[in-house]
C-alpha cells in the first residue's frame, strides 16, 4: 500500500471514530472514555491540535476542541455533559496521569 492510500484509509477512520463518539455516542461521557480506554475526545481534539502545531499551523487548545466537536467546547459540556460520582473522579485522576501525564 503506498503512503497516499495508508493516509487516506487513516483519515477515513478518524472521521469514522470521530462519527461515532460525536453522533452515534454523545451520550458516553469523557470521564467513561478516559477511565476505560485511556483517551477521551478532549485527547483526540489535543492530538489534532498537535499534529497541526508539529507542521508549524498555529492552533490553539479551544481552537482545536472547537473544531473536533463541532462547536465550542463549552457548548458540547452543556449539552451533554452529566456531573461524575467522586468515584469515576477518583479513577479518571490515575487514568489521566497514567494516560496524559500533564
Amino acid at each position: 500500500m503506498d503512503d497516499a492510500t495508508r493516509t487516506e484509509l487513516e483519515a477515513a477512520a478518524f472521521r469514522a471514530l470521530r462519527h461515532h463518539l460525536m453522533e452515534k455516542r454523545a451520550d458516553v461521557q469523557n470521564i467513561d472514555l478516559m477511565n476505560l480506554g485511556g483517551f477521551c475526545r478532549n485527547c483526540l481534539s489535543r492530538w489534532y491540535q498537535e499534529a497541526a502545531n508539529a507542521r508549524g499551523i498555529e492552533m490553539s487548545k479551544d481552537e482545536a476542541r472547537a473544531i473536533f466537536y463541532g462547536m465550542p467546547y463549552e457548548d458540547w459540556r452543556a449539552k451533554h455533559h452529566t456531573e461524575a460520582n467522586a468515584e469515576k473522579q477518583a479513577e479518571f485522576k490515575k487514568a489521566f496521569s497514567e494516560n496524559v501525564g500533564e
